[in-house]
């Protein structure tokens, strides 16, 4: 049996105060939705992943997956959009699975980063057995029912009670179904799709949840979330590493710069495209890695590289350190010539190299220099770069 789970991030997160959506805000060092992710492209038993943003969140959203191992990332479907209401945001997302062969899909708000596996476990033989179960957990304290003025009017028995959360599960079909059926009634107010499957005639089962399965929505949850997180934070080592790199001119009428390509009177003599910048950037990754130099991982002896592009080269090292659970934190390269400027290429520069990366373009830093005339530089025989990359590896326990 097929297993989705369906990420629903298409929210606004206002009831969380001001600032980035919630979903994307960072939690002890990542955003929430990474750590979400994690959670389900991580489990065993989940087949594919498929998020919901909203069509303004593109750039967060890729950030958020940027932290992610790219092992992990395997199982992820390209995003959906969301609509105005959750209910909507849940039926683009089933459309966009209905694509694939899934049996059974998990609904699950990015706002919940705990869900732990025997969660997840859980929800998955609930939702084979049931075709529709959600996961609750007991409620300790007495609940009454208000009237409008404040004044009790019952108090519930709450051994019948359960605080409703998520991932639910669902038969595909059946959920898609219901989903359709209440958009075609002008439905669109269910906050929760086990109420909608109840109002679409379906049994709901409620299995076990999970009462440390928190739901970020105030500040205070944000505090809690913190807290709990450092007492199981895993500590991280910085590394620093540097790179250089030199390609002498030729005839020629261009030359690569951090991924552009710009007009020139020369060329370069290189295996690859000869791009400097991108070149010394690999070996600053590679040096803060531990883990060799370009040259190590893409020798010039191999015919495959011949006119690469060097772009392949910067992303490869900046996986690898993802690999490893590491996180890279910053890129400064330094362009050493007499021609060409970089001024007028430098913002550019930078966004390419930030979406090579999948950084911020405030995380990349360009700068050039001349040599006074100085050296072969100066005499205008060829270009250089130097670079620095600093990142951050789990610290190694014994």
């Amino acid at each position: 049996m097929s297993v989705a789970a369906l990420i629903v991030a298409a929210g606004r997160g206002f009831r969380a105060g001001n600032g980035l959506p919630k979903q994307y805000r960072s939690l002890a060092g990542r955003t929430i939705l990474a750590r979400t992710l994690d959670a389900f492209l991580t489990h065993p038993g989940i087949d594919v992943v498929q998020v919901v943003i909203h069509p303004d969140d593109e750039a967060l959203y890729r950030q958020s997956v940027s932290e992610l191992a790219p092992h992990t990332a395997a199982h992820l479907s390209p995003p959906a959009y969301g609509g105005e209401t959750r209910q909507n945001s849940v039926l683009n997302g089933l459309e966009a699975l209905g694509h694939s062969a899934v049996d059974l899909v998990l609904i699950h708000d990015a706002a919940r980063p705990f869900a732990e596996p025997a969660l997840i476990d859980r929800a998955i033989a609930a939702g084979r057995a049931f075709r529709a179960a959600v996961p609750g957990s007991a409620v300790t304290d007495t609940i009454k029912v208000v009237d409008g003025e404040g004044r009790a009017v019952s108090t519930l028995d709450r051994a019948t009670l359960r605080a409703v959360q998520t991932p639910q599960a669902f038969s595909f079909n059946v959920l898609l179904a219901a989903h359709r059926k209440a958009a075609a009634a002008g439905l669109h107010a269910f906050t929760d799709d086990g109420a909608l499957a109840e109002w679409a005639g379906l049994t709901v089962h409620v299995f076990d949840g999970d009462a440390g399965n928190l739901k970020l929505t105030g500040a205070a949850d944000f505090q809690a979330a913190e807290q709990r997180l450092k007492g199981r934070a895993m500590a991280y080592l910085t590394r620093f590493g540097t790179g250089f790199d030199v390609h002498a001119f030729v005839d020629g009428d261009h030359v690569w710069l951090g991924g552009i390509k710009i007009a020139h009177d020369r060329g370069v003599v290189a295996h690859s495209d000869g791009d400097v910048i991108l070149h010394a950037l690999t070996d600053a990754v590679l040096g803060a890695l531990a883990d060799g130099d370009i040259g190590t991982h893409f020798p010039p002896s191999d015919p495959q590289w011949r006119g690469a592009s060097s772009d392949r080269f910067l992303a490869y090292a900046v996986a690898l350190v993802r690999e490893r659970g590491g996180i890279v934190d910053h890129l400064d390269a330094t362009l050493l010539c007499e021609r060409p400027k970089l001024g007028p290429h430098r913002e550019a520069i930078r966004a390419r190299i930030a979406a090579i990366a999948n950084l911020e373009i405030d995380q990349v830093s360009v700068k050039a220099t001349t040599t006074e005339k100085l050296g072969f530089t100066g005499r205008g025989e060829g270009i250089a770069a130097q670079a620095a990359a600093t990142i951050r590896l789990p610290e190694k326990r014994p």
